[in-house]
């Protein structure tokens, strides 16, 4: 692993026990030396599922084993299985192979149908799993299943990573029940929406109908994981799925309209966003988390176009990471975005310092003050295009010669 993220959290949080799960990891060797790379989540019965999986039109094999069992199943799941080093993406018949091994074994190992066993892979792409890895590992991974303690939780994260410098996990109580959400994310590069490029597995003790807990994840990843980019490059394998036990109550919410959704829906997107904050926060050789907001657009679709056309630029990136207040590149992003813009309207702010108002440098601007937030850790961007109402929010990291030797040498 790399040194740790300059961005990262001061640690890996407490996460609570989740009724009715199981955690597990093992060390199988199916990349990495002396560090576990596989993962176990066993769930009990009649826990419901909801999953979003990546847009490329190259997906790994367990992303096409999750979403035809998503499909075609009642909704129910009973194990997650993930494996760290190898993405299992682009391996032909063999990939379909070693993603039904591994349910396969999941399954004997803890007497469930495989087609109740959801699958996640990350790593390198192009290259087969070792099957004689998976035939010791996943059997030995079973007998390891713990309850949800503090550091099964922070193992289980650690074992999904791959140039992650730290182990990203988050979560919250739903108010007015005995319920929580408790979840764990990976990603630090092939960063960018379109589903969410990462993996994450959360888990709730509520009791939630599969329907009705799709409706709940599709809505927190739309403003969480599919608003984040590091590289704007999209990986084969992101896979968000959510899981509810139903351990802690009696009656599930059926329907949206129940009372409790609205709480759980907040939770939901409070453990989402701020999981996704830490990608970001991680981003391969990133030393700026960056808060970019767009308003005055035609849609608010139209807005999150030209922020990220912002976000994903390599010049107002490398700018961020110089600390340099060139704030022609943000022009030149909103520019290229494809979308309505008033260039005699538009308006900019760097952090609390605006840059540019009517389509000319505002009277008053002191770079000094812009550079002077540039500074610091934590940047904002704004501007305002002067055609609508549309608004929208991302955020993204900077662009530093980290990013390079990082992935120059990722299959080294």
């Amino acid at each position: 692993m790399s040194d740790v993220s300059p961005l990262a959290p001061a640690g890996f949080p407490e996460l609570p026990p989740i009724a009715g799960l199981q955690l597990a990891t093992h060390e199988a060797g199916i990349r990495y030396a002396k560090r576990a790379d596989l993962f176990l989540a066993e769930l009990a019965e009649g826990t419901t599922v909801a999953g979003t999986f990546t847009k490329s039109l190259c997906p790994s094999a367990p992303v096409d084993w999750c979403r035809r069992i998503l499909a075609e199943g009642d909704g129910t799941a009973r194990a997650i299985v993930c494996n760290s080093g190898n993405a299992n993406a682009f391996t032909g018949r063999a990939g379909d192979t070693a993603a039904a091994l591994t349910a396969e074994l999941v399954g004997e190992a803890l007497g469930v149908e495989p087609d109740r066993i959801y699958l996640a892979s990350t790593g390198v792409i192009g290259e087969t799993l070792p099957e004689d890895a998976l035939r010791s590992g996943l059997p030995a991974l079973a007998e390891q299943l713990d309850n949800t303690s503090p550091a099964a939780w922070e193992a289980a994260a650690a074992a999904i990573r791959t140039t992650d410098t730290f182990s990203k996990g988050s979560s919250a109580r739903i108010p007015g029940t005995a319920a929580h959400i408790a979840g764990i994310a990976k990603g630090s590069g092939m960063i960018a929406p379109d589903m969410a490029t990462m993996l994450a597995f959360v888990f709730t003790d509520l009791g939630v109908a599969p329907d009705v807990l799709q409706a709940a994840l599709s809505t927190s990843v739309a403003t969480s994981f599919n608003r984040i980019t590091v590289d704007s490059d999209t990986s084969t394998s992101d896979t968000v799925l959510l899981f509810a036990t139903g351990e802690q109550i009696d009656d599930e919410i059926l329907s949206v309209d129940d009372h409790r959704f609205a709480d759980f829906q907040a939770a939901l997107d409070d453990v989402l966003l701020d999981l996704a904050h830490q990608i970001v926060r991680d981003g391969e050789g990133a030393t700026k988390f960056v808060q970019i907001e767009v308003a005055g657009a035609e849609s608010d679709e139209a807005a999150e176009t030209i922020a990220f056309a912002i976000g994903n630029s390599p010049l107002v990136k490398t700018a961020l990471a110089a600390e340099d207040a060139n704030w022609g590149r943000i022009v030149m992003a909103v520019g290229k975005a494809g979308q309505a813009a008033d260039r005699d309207k538009l308006a900019i702010w760097i952090g609390p310092e605006q840059v540019a108002a009517e389509g000319i440098q505002l009277e008053g601007y002191s770079e000094e003050r812009a550079t002077d937030h540039l500074r610091q850790d934590e940047v904002s961007l704004t501007v305002d295009v002067g055609v609508g109402t549309g608004s929208a929010t991302i955020w993204t990291c900077d662009l530093t010669h980290g990013y390079i030797d990082i992935n120059a040498g990722y299959r080294s």
